[in-house]
C-alpha cells in the first residue's frame, strides 16, 4: 500500500497551489488527476493567455449562500500574492480592463510555473488515473487502478460541471454525498442565454451583432458588451447576470447605457427624418433595422407623439427579456454552488464533521464574477488548505 500525507484530487489551479503549499510545508503530495495533462482549464482561460486573477478580488465579487465565507482565503493569500509567484518566475502580464491581468505570452506560463513549483515542493502528480473507490477509518483509503493509496488528508479540488469535454465530472459531489456533506444545487454559471424557438428568428438573425449595455436583475447591474447568438444572448454582459439568474426571471437591459434615450429622440422631434436614422448613429444599424422590423417598420420622427417615443425609449433603455434557459455546462465557464460552506471551516477549507477532509476551488459553493475572480478563489483556496493539510 502507498501511503501519503496528503492525496489531492484534481489537477487544476487549485488543487496545484494546494500541493504547493503543502510540499513546502514537508508533507509526502500525491496529486490525481483523471485526465491526460494538468490544468487543462488554465490553457484555455483567457483565449489561451489566462485571465489568472484580477487586481481587486473581494467578496463582494463571489456569488454564494454565505457572502463571508470566502474573505478569510481573499485576504490572506489575495492577488497580490499570485502576482509576486508570476514576477518571481518572470513571467510578463498586462491588464486588458476592469483589472482583468492575462499573460502577455501563453497561459502554458502559469501552468510550467505551477509544474516547476511542484517539483521544488516534492509534489508527486499521478495523471490518467481514475479513483475507484474512497473510504475512511483512522485514515483515507484511496482505490486507483495503480493501487491503494492510504492518506491522512483528502483534498477534493475536482472542480464542478462545467465545460465536460475538458473532463468534467460529479466526483467532489460524489464524495461529499458519501460523507453526508450538504451540496448547494449545482447550475450552470458566466453561460450564454437561450430562447424560446418563438423568439429565436429574431436573435438568430442578429447573429454577430454586439454592442454596449448594461443587464439588471434583482438589483444587480452589470455594464459590458453584449453578443446576439444563433441561440440569444452571450456577451460579458450576459455572462455575469447568468450566474445570478433563475428561471422565469426578467432580465432588464439598457441598450444606451450612456445616453438618454428620451432626450435624444425628444430633440429631433419636429425633424422629418426616420427615426431608424437617428438611433443608427447609437446603435448597431442591422439591430436598429430589425427592431423597427418587429415593430412595424420606422416612420418619419415627427408622426410619432410624445407618447410613442416615451414608449420607444423604454424598449431601448429598459428592455425586458425571459430567457427560456442556458446553453447549459457544455458552454458554461463555472458551477454556481456545490459544497455547502456552512460544511467547511474558512480558516482551513476542511470539512467541519470529517477531519483530514478538504474542499477547494470550484467545487465549493463559491463563485466568482468573469475577469479572473475564479481563478483568485482556486489560488487563494488551494493556499489556505495548504497550510494545513
Amino acid at each position: 500500500m502507498n501511503k501519503k500525507d496528503v492525496v489531492i484530487v484534481g489537477g487544476g489551479a487549485a488543487g496545484l497551489m494546494c500541493a504547493i503549499e503543502a510540499g513546502k510545508r514537508g508533507r509526502s503530495v500525491l496529486l490525481i488527476e483523471h485526465n491526460e495533462k494538468i490544468g487543462e482549464k488554465i490553457r484555455i482561460s483567457g483565449g489561451g493567455r489566462c485571465n489568472f486573477t484580477n487586481l481587486v478580488a473581494e467578496s463582494r465579487n463571489y456569488i454564494s449562500r454565505n457572502p463571508h465565507f470566502c474573505k478569510s482565503a481573499l485576504a490572506r493569500y489575495p492577488s497580490s500574492s499570485f502576482i509576486a509567484l508570476l514576477e518571481k518566475h518572470g513571467i510578463a502580464f498586462h491588464e486588458k480592463k476592469l483589472g482583468q491581468l492575462f499573460c502577455d505570452g501563453s497561459s502554458t506560463q502559469i501552468i510550467e510555473l505551477l509544474l516547476k513549483e511542484c517539483r521544488a515542493a516534492g509534489v508527486v502528480i499521478q495523471t490518467n488515473t481514475h479513483i475507484s473507490s474512497v473510504d475512511k477509518t483512522e485514515t483515507f483509503s484511496i482505490d486507483t487502478p495503480h493501487g491503494n493509496i492510504e492518506a491522512s488528508s483528502l483534498v477534493v479540488a475536482s472542480g464542478g460541471l462545467s465545460i465536460p469535454k475538458l473532463g468534467a465530472s460529479d466526483f467532489g459531489y460524489s464524495i461529499a454525498r458519501q460523507f453526508g456533506i450538504n451540496i448547494v444545487n449545482p447550475k450552470p454559471g458566466l453561460v450564454p442565454l437561450s430562447f424560446r424557438p418563438a423568439d429565436k428568428k429574431f436573435f438568430a438573425s442578429l447573429s454577430g451583432v454586439s454592442l454596449d449595455a448594461i443587464a439588471s436583475l434583482k438589483g444587480i447591474d452589470f455594464h459590458e458588451h453584449l453578443l446576439f447568438t444563433h441561440h440569444g444572448l452571450s456577451g460579458p454582459v450576459i455572462l455575469q447576470i447568468s450566474s445570478f439568474w433563475k428561471k422565469g426571471e426578467v432580465i432588464t437591459l439598457n441598450l444606451l447605457p450612456d445616453q438618454n434615450a428620451y432626450k435624444i429622440l425628444e430633440s429631433v422631434r419636429d425633424s422629418k427624418s426616420y427615426l431608424s436614422t437617428v438611433l443608427e448613429r447609437f446603435l448597431p444599424k442591422r439591430f436598429i433595422q430589425k427592431w423597427f422590423e418587429s415593430q412595424g417598420g420606422p416612420l418619419p420622427i415627427n408622426r410619432y407623439s410624445h407618447k410613442d417615443l416615451r414608449e420607444i425609449s423604454k424598449g431601448l433603455s429598459a428592455w425586458q427579456i425571459i430567457p427560456f434557459g442556458t446553453e447549459g455546462y457544455s458552454k458554461a465557464e463555472v458551477t454556481v454552488g456545490g459544497i455547502d460552506t456552512d460544511e467547511l471551516s474558512s480558516k482551513t477549507m476542511g470539512t467541519k464533521r470529517i477531519p483530514g477532509l478538504y474542499f477547494i476551488g470550484e467545487v465549493v459553493d463559491v463563485t466568482g464574477w468573469l475577469g479572473g475572480y475564479n481563478f483568485q478563489w482556486a489560488w487563494s483556496s488551494g493556499w489556505v488548505a495548504g497550510q494545513y493539510v
